[in-house]
């Protein structure tokens, strides 16, 4: 890994990140966060991308700031291209084409997806980073599939979700309970306090490694409009144990394809992304398999799984060091595959 500095430009949905990066070691990694959209149940587009506007100096200034270094020591500027909310990431994209092009540096463009798996290759990210070929459960607010990863940019989807993702339905159920948003984080909490083993909710069946959540989110609206019926104070007296019941059923949903990934392709490299990677009852299965199957797993630090602009400078290194620039044609794309990256023009 060379010493080229990097500064990444994460703007997919509602976090406003800039990251910069010498190697692969982080050098700063600021995020600002827009807590308005808690007002509304989830994310805004139109106050997203004007949040985004008034966010991205400020915090671009502070990433350069606190890696001690001055703009002219950046080599190159990479900024999330997609996927993501099309007006926020207009603002990342716009911004890294005027910052490249004033200093005269490469604009290289980052799948947000890509990112999230390799952010695992940040110095930091884990002990060792993960091993070629290796499995990685992709999951979030917006996505759950499982990548097999046979290289940095050689990455196949072998299984996603067919409805919603795992984070939303983690949000949709926390809405259900009259949960503030996100709810994700909330369940996890609360479900610390609760028996996992208290309530039973459905659980899809799919024949190959694709995912459904849209199932166990109506199970549980249809179970609480029962109870509620008989007991109008049903969520209250029984949240913790709600929470963690849901919790359970979303991670052995989680796990199960995972699990028949990992023996169906003889891989035990396994490797956690993506912000619903920050849940500890998902994290810990991890580790019981890692122990129960012999998988060699690979859990990122916090501060990598949210959308964070750490991982944008990382893979935007190894494309630094590949000469894969983009021009100043490139534009903002809401959807935007894996595989579909790698693809030459």
């Amino acid at each position: 890994m060379n010493n080229s500095i990097i500064l990444g430009i994460e703007s997919s949905c509602d976090d406003t990140s800039a990251a910069v990066i010498r190697g692969n070691k982080i050098l700063s990694n600021i995020a600002a966060n827009q807590e308005i959209h808690n007002d509304y149940g989830g994310v805004v587009p139109e106050l997203a991308s004007r949040a985004h506007q008034q966010n991205i100096i400020p915090v671009v200034e502070k990433s350069v700031s606190q890696a001690n270094i001055q703009q002219k020591d950046i080599s190159a500027v990479g900024f999330t291209r997609g996927p993501g909310l099309l007006g926020s990431l207009l603002v990342g994209t716009s911004f890294a084409k005027s910052l490249a092009m004033s200093l005269g540096v490469p604009l290289i463009e980052v799948n947000h997806l890509q990112a999230h798996i390799l952010a695992h290759f940040i110095e930091d990210a884990n002990i060792m980073p993960p091993k070629f070929p290796f499995l990685c459960l992709t999951v979030s607010g917006g996505h759950t599939m499982i990548v097999l990863v046979k290289d940095y940019f050689d990455m196949e989807i072998i299984g996603r979700t067919t409805d919603d993702a795992a984070g939303e339905a983690f949000d949709k159920i926390g809405k259900i309970f009259g949960l503030d948003y996100p709810a994700g984080p909330i369940i996890d909490k609360l479900a610390k306090n609760g028996n996992e083993n208290s309530f039973q909710f459905n659980k899809p069946r799919l024949e190959n490694y694709d995912y459904s959540f849209s199932g166990i989110k109506t199970s549980v609206l249809y179970f609480i409009q029962k109870e509620i019926k008989k007991n109008p104070d049903f969520i209250r007296e029984n949240i913790d144990d709600l929470c963690a019941s849901v919790q359970r059923s979303i991670v052995e949903i989680l796990m199960d394809k995972l699990e028949k990934a990992s023996k169906d392709l003889n891989i035990n490299e396994v490797a956690i992304a993506g912000g619903v990677s920050a849940n500890s009852a998902l994290r810990a299965a991890m580790q019981s398999n890692a122990e129960k199957l012999g998988w060699k797993i690979y859990i990122p630090k916090f501060e990598y799984t949210t959308d964070n602009a750490a991982m944008i400078a990382m893979v935007a290194q190894l494309k630094f060091q590949r000469g894969e620039f983009a021009d100043l044609s490139v534009s903002a794309t809401a959807r935007y595959d894996i595989e579909e990256s790698f693809k030459k023009p």
